[in-house]
């Protein structure tokens, strides 16, 4: 029973620092419901447009909120938009150029002013977003919320945890290469996302 003391500590101890250790999320949803929305309000008019086509892995540990790393994946032929002429000209050449640029992402690097209430987490996310072969470093603000043992109230076949993530900011278009100049009092300068 002596002997046996130090192996009872140490499992514990291992079974804590297992727990405390990251979690990994995977954004790829196969219910279609995690989304991106994005906007461009000119004078003339105003374009809305979305997607689920999202994917990547995002690591996060409840302990430390503010250590969130990870990467976000969107197919950009899947960017949806009112009409099929708005479409043909958003996959094109001028605009995204789909075809030799399939991917958007976003990889997050570092955070600052993190603040944790509860399971909600706030905080400025700096990330390299990469539109067109573009990739700029922008700060975001991000809300982060972690639903431990969550997962099975959205898909009852399935046990573990939901992270949400919850982001609203703006880029210029020109910044992406994204037909610079062209057509601002139709097609926005700014996109918010």
């Amino acid at each position: 029973m002596k002997n046996a003391l130090p192996l009872i500590i140490g499992l514990t101890l291992l079974a804590q620092a297992v727990v405390a250790a990251p979690i990994s999320f995977d954004f790829k949803d196969s219910k279609g419901v995690n989304n991106i929305i994005f906007k461009l309000d000119a004078p003339l008019e105003a374009i809305n447009g979305t997607t689920t086509d999202i994917s990547g892995t995002v690591l996060f540990d409840p302990a430390n909120p503010g250590a969130v790393t990870g990467k976000i994946l969107v197919a950009a032929a899947s960017l949806k938009v009112p009409n099929p002429v708005m479409k043909e000209h958003l996959d094109g050449k001028m605009w995204l150029e789909v075809a030799k640029y399939p991917e958007i992402s976003f990889e997050a690097v570092s955070t600052s002013n993190v603040k944790t209430t509860a399971n909600v987490t706030t905080a400025d996310l700096t990330g390299n977003l990469t539109i067109k072969g573009v990739t700029k470093k922008i700060v975001v603000p991000i809300k982060l919320t972690y639903l431990k043992d969550k997962l099975k109230a959205r898909s009852p076949t399935l046990n573990g945890d939901l992270l949400v993530l919850r982001s609203n900011f703006t880029i210029k278009r020109a910044d992406f290469g994204i037909n610079p100049g062209q057509g601002e009092e139709k097609v926005s300068s700014d996109i918010a996302l």
